[in-house]
């Protein structure tokens, strides 16, 4: 067997860096601003430590970075009066590509303090200013006693000079000679909107032009007990200055098994709220990586707005983009639960607030549970229905409520206005019906309907209930023929409608106000409904193919023998009354085609000009 090293050839390293390993030029102002703040953290901590003898320079009021641009030079300077390097430093950290000097100062001067976790890991950050320098200088003094400043140059190829600096005190000063086609980062606007994108929480004042850049403190590495409703409310405008007030929100601050520390705002949901759009930010050490939190958080929270931070995020080596391991599941988990425990929270302790956001709410948690059955089983408590009388309460409740009306059924309506003619019977038996309006609903019931024994849902209009037929009205004497005068009804209008796709019923309606309904089979319009909504494009096969109806006529009501008196006197007006009293049971129910709609209209008209003559001809009453 033969053993050989691989041949890297450094002149390569820069060009691959520069033109592949970030995906956005602007990434380097983050780069040098977030090494001149590990660079500050490291001698703040050298001094907690007693590692500094001259407290006076080290006090926390006079640390900071500076950007200066000079247009003349075409020059971009990043200051900071942190740890500094000697000549050894700059050879180890900044010739040597890929040694991180973070991780290497982590090993000599561990601390316990979350607050001095270092930004950077890979050693690869300074490098990005190549993607618009065409040389860069970086003079610097360490901070040791007797050090001597280092002025280090490179070009950007695979050599460098280094000599004797001129910096008089501790820190580091990086010198960018901007490149003709980066031009653009000499202009003060650009720099300013990059800066506070990354680094609008910064631990470190950063000032451009002498303007404070991170004037805002991040709330969410404030403990809870110690932010005040206002605190949250002005923190959301910060973030968001173009949206409504949020309902509430969730603090979360996680030491074990990671650190994760964020600020989680339920918003108000808006009919064009976009549930593919990020809204939370994600945080790496208070400085801005990504808003793509799809792998923190799961898909079902995505509604939310906020900010997320933690160090343990697993981060590619340009630091822009997450990598899927254990440790994101985790967070994805631990978030997940804490939304939930907060929401149960404040269902038991704040009712009526829970309540009055649950239009809102109700889209995350119904979403919740169905892409995850442990969100569920935290969530069911509280995963309440409104009523048709405005009412809240959940699929147990309704059954317990309803037992001795109805078995094992709950009972709903798509749509309370187009429903309000037929609801009426229901209502009046004392049977409660629950409204479902969301498309998200004929999931959560079929999901349900697997969780709960023996339940299952059943819109209004789905089925002919013994519980909305009035016995003592029902037309039960036989003629000579076996048949009843229902019976009859129904084959009349049967007749009449000469539709193969619609059986008639004639039943007897608690309510003599309706003159009937048309009823589809439950599961038939959940498959139906599905099948438009997977294949829009196919709606109108889809309706054809799935048309099959009973149309149900009220023996109470007096339509019905009105129909079958003018049809004595004129037979083909009484079979467009049929028709129309059968189009108007599908257009209340919302079930008419809009291919149907013109014709129905065009009927109407005529049968109300032929109505009003027969009147004023035969004075049919």
């Amino acid at each position: 067997m033969t053993k050989k090293a691989l041949e890297i050839h450094s002149e390569n390293i820069l060009p691959i860096i520069k033109r592949w390993l970030y995906s956005d030029k602007d990434i380097f102002v983050r780069e040098l601003v977030s090494n001149a703040c590990d660079a500050i953290r490291k001698v703040k901590i050298l001094r907690d430590q007693g590692a500094v003898q001259d407290q006076a320079e080290t006090n926390d009021e006079d640390f900071k970075i500076v950007i200066e641009i000079n247009k003349t030079d075409k020059t971009l300077k990043f200051i900071d009066n942190g740890i500094g390097m000697d000549a050894e430093e700059v050879q180890k950290y900044i010739a040597q590509i890929a040694f991180s000097g973070a991780e290497d100062f982590v090993n000599k001067y561990q601390s316990n303090n979350e607050q001095d976790q270092f930004i950077g890991h890979f050693g690869l950050g300074f490098y990005s200013s190549y993607m618009v320098a065409q040389k860069v200088d970086v003079n610097t003094l360490s901070y040791k006693p007797d050090a001597e400043s280092v002025l280090w140059s490179c070009d950007g190829s695979s050599e460098y000079e280094i000599e004797k600096g001129t910096r008089v005190t501790r820190g580091t000063e990086i010198t960018l000679h901007i490149e003709k086609d980066s031009e653009e980062y000499l202009e003060e606007p650009k720099i300013k909107e990059i800066l506070r994108h990354y680094c609008s929480f910064l631990p470190y004042p950063v000032y451009l032009g002498g303007e404070l850049i991170n004037s805002k403190q991040p709330l969410w590495i404030k403990p809870a007990s110690e932010c005040t409703k206002q605190d949250y409310l002005e923190f959301y405008r910060h973030l968001y200055p173009m949206e409504e007030e949020p309902l509430f929100w969730i603090h979360l601050n996680v030491d074990y098994p990671f650190h994760l520390q964020g600020i989680l705002y339920f918003p108000k949901i808006r009919m064009n709220f976009d549930p593919d759009k990020n809204s939370v930010k994600l945080y790496c050490n208070r400085v801005f990586v990504s808003d793509n939190c799809k792998d923190v958080i799961p898909n079902y929270l995505m509604a939310l707005r906020g900010v997320i931070d933690s160090p343990d995020i697993p981060l590619n080596v340009s630091r822009s983009y997450l990598q899927m391991d254990r440790t994101v599941r985790q967070l994805a988990n631990h978030i997940s639960k804490k939304v939930s425990d907060s929401l149960s929270s404040l269902y038991r302790n704040d009712k009526e607030q829970f309540l009055s956001s649950w239009i809102d709410v109700s889209q995350v948690v119904k979403l919740g549970v169905l892409e995850d059955e442990k969100f569920y089983e935290r969530v069911k408590e509280f995963l309440v229905w409104k009523n048709t009388k405005g009412n809240y309460l959940t699929t147990e409740e309704y059954i317990e409520n309803n037992k001795d009306k109805v078995k094992d059924k709950v009972f709903y309506t798509a749509d309370v206005s187009h429903a309000a003619h037929f609801l009426d019977i229901y209502l009046s038996k004392g049977i409660e019906v629950l409204c479902a309006d969301s498309p998200i609903d004929p999931f959560l019931m079929q999901f349900l309907e697997r969780k709960i024994p023996s339940t299952h849902f059943q819109r209004i209009d789905a089925s002919i209930e013994d519980s909305i037929l009035d016995k003592d009205k029902e037309h039960t004497i036989l003629d000579s023929a076996g048949k009843t005068n229902a019976t009859h009804l129904a084959e009349f209008i049967q007749r009449k409608l000469d539709n193969a796709k619609v059986k008639v019923e004639a039943k007897s309606l608690a309510s003599s106000s309706l003159q009937g309904f048309v009823v589809i089979d439950e599961n038939q319009r959940r498959m139906r409904d599905y099948l438009v909504r997977s294949n829009p494009q196919n709606a109108q096969n889809v309706m054809n193919m799935l048309s099959n109806v009973t149309y149900v006529i009220n023996t109470n009501n007096p339509l019905m023998e009105a129909i079958q008196k003018i049809d004595v006197i004129d037979s083909s007006l009484a079979t467009d009354l049929v028709k129309q009293s059968y189009e108007l049971s599908l257009l209340a129910q919302r079930e008419m085609t809009p291919e149907a709609l013109n014709e129905f209209i065009q009927r109407n008209n005529k049968v109300l000009e032929r109505l009003t003559m027969l009147v004023s001809t035969h004075h049919v009453s």
